[in-house]
């Protein structure tokens, strides 16, 4: 479901993958079930593709990885989290334009 570009996270991997990376993480909360998850995958492909080297832009199964939504308050998905110096700096629930999410990144630049 996901772009070449696109990380996986999973509770296992995200302290080291997210809250120790040096460049902002855009984190995508999704489930395989849920239709605006998929509705909005391929703009995060895109957008792991326009800021490739810049942000890294990844995606928790909320199904295969409860721990971790779980501890960030996560109640509805697609909910994207952006990290950045292992802090929460913003995020955005639903599915929402790419204008909006391109904002969002651009601040964290």
């Amino acid at each position: 479901m996901a772009g070449d570009k696109v990380l996986e996270f999973t509770d296992d991997n995200f302290e080291a993958e997210v809250l120790q990376s040096s460049e902002p993480v855009l984190v995508d909360f999704w489930a395989t079930w849920c239709a605006p998850c998929k509705a909005i995958a391929p703009m995060i492909d895109e957008l792991a593709e326009t800021y490739a080297g810049k942000i890294r832009i990844g995606k928790v199964n909320v199904d295969e990885n409860q721990a971790t939504p779980g501890q960030y308050g996560v109640r509805g998905i697609p909910t994207l989290v952006l990290f950045k110096d292992g802090q929460i700096v913003d995020q955005v629930v639903g599915a929402v334009p790419r204008n909006q999410l391109e904002g969002l990144l651009d601040k964290a630049l």
